[in-house]
């Protein structure tokens, strides 16, 4: 802790910029791990239980019940809405065969659904693969000030050079100990993902053809 203090107080306008900036992303990345992980699992406890559900209904409107009971955060619900949606007669929705109407309906609600499971990942990403250049960018301007400072101070010794200079290496640690934890987030997180989408194309595909087969 006295060694970050040294560096807050010796640092200029740029490496603190920096500092705060690392300082940023951590606490963001740390937020959206916390909260993205309780969400996931969650979706993932909802659709191992409303799968089942729904397809032991005998009719859909049981299954909809069904699906309203253990889908938790509302992912197969509107598969089965836009499955089930009607069509304006004159508009290009309702043009062409049932079954590519319907194909269409499930594509789009399946697209908003994984964007809601994605959420997130593109800043993760980000972070865990900008926090190591922005902590070494730290470390250098802080390295570059300090010998800047002991020169102007003139009596160059190595003791007054390496005390700076460890004192800059601080930011590279910290550049590092925010992206590892976002990088890991992120391979876990899409792992999950890709568990759901998985499941929500078998379901958007098992529906497709349960209500193609009823026209």
């Amino acid at each position: 802790m006295g060694s970050f203090n040294d560096f807050w107080t010796q640092a200029d306008l740029v490496g603190r910029l920096v500092a705060l900036l690392l300082l940023t992303m951590s606490v963001s990345s740390w937020a959206l791990i916390l909260w993205r992980g309780w969400l996931l699992r969650r979706a993932q406890a909802g659709l191992a239980r409303a799968l089942p559900a729904f397809w032991q209904a005998p009719a859909l409107a049981e299954g909809r019940q069904a699906l309203q009971g253990f889908d938790t955060e509302g992912l197969l619900q509107p598969l089965l809405d836009a499955a089930t949606a009607d069509t304006q007669p004159a508009t290009l929705e309702a043009a062409g065969r049932q079954d590519s109407r319907l194909t269409r309906r499930l594509r789009d609600a399946l697209h908003g659904v994984l964007a809601r499971l994605q959420f997130g990942q593109v800043l993760l990403a980000s972070i865990g693969a900008t926090a190591p250049f922005l902590g070494l960018f730290g470390t250098v301007w802080g390295i570059y000030h300090a010998l800047v400072s002991i020169s102007a101070a003139g009596n160059i010794t190595i003791e007054k050079i390496s005390g700076p200079v460890g004192e800059a290496l601080i930011m590279t640690a910290a550049g590092l100990a925010v992206a590892i934890p976002a990088v890991l987030a992120y391979n876990v997180f899409g792992k999950w993902v890709a568990a759901c989408e998985a499941e929500l194309e078998g379901f958007a595909h098992d529906l497709r053809e349960l209500l193609s087969s009823q026209v």
